[in-house]
């Protein structure tokens, strides 16, 4: 299962970690994964190489995370990371048994 959890200040996601692969089919063919990866990594390089942010990174195999340093209460920051949360509820509503998403609070 993957695990993501989004993490907020004052309603403000400022942070994203996703650990684990989801396990609904093997790897090189798995589409939950595969999507998870997909849209994790653009929103990752539209905050760094797009809008050009400070964001504290790390990937490894089945694991990323990432945080911005400052700037992350502006619109187009908040574009990127609310848009990916949309996308990850739709794939947790879909493969439940594979993803779990949980959104933790001023924490990090």
């Amino acid at each position: 299962m993957t695990k993501i959890f989004l993490f907020e200040k004052n309603g403000i996601i400022y942070a994203c970690q996703i650990k684990g692969h989801s396990g609904f089919d093997e790897k090189g063919k798995d589409i939950v994964c595969s999507a998870i990866s997909a849209a994790s990594q653009m929103a990752l390089v539209g905050l760094q190489e797009v809008l050009g942010l400070k964001v504290e990174s790390k990937m490894t195999d089945g694991f990323l995370s990432f945080k911005v340093l400052e700037g992350y209460e502006k619109k187009e920051v908040q574009t990127i990371f609310q848009s990916l949360k949309v996308f990850l509820e739709g794939l947790q509503k879909d493969y439940a048994k594979y993803v779990k998403m949980e959104v933790k609070k001023d924490v990090f």
